[in-house]
């Protein structure tokens, strides 16, 4: 898969995330621990993500606590 794919692929994921556990960018970088910007520039597709971040976001939208 190209390079822009997987960012549009990933860039969607975050969204609908963030759109079905009403959160925002500051939200979810805080929880994240992956800056806003990084966040940012991913869901505009302005950036490939490092793996730590992909990692670091993945694992916060697959075991999201209640609440946060």
């Amino acid at each position: 898969m190209a390079d822009n794919q997987q960012i549009s692929n990933f860039s969607h994921e975050i969204i609908e995330f963030q759109r079905k556990n009403n959160l925002n960018d500051a939200e979810m970088a805080l929880n994240s621990h992956v800056s806003v910007e990084h966040i940012h520039n991913i869901k505009a597709m302005r950036e490939v993500p490092d793996p730590t971040v992909v990692a670091n976001l993945r694992n916060y939208m697959e075991h999201k606590p209640k609440g946060k």
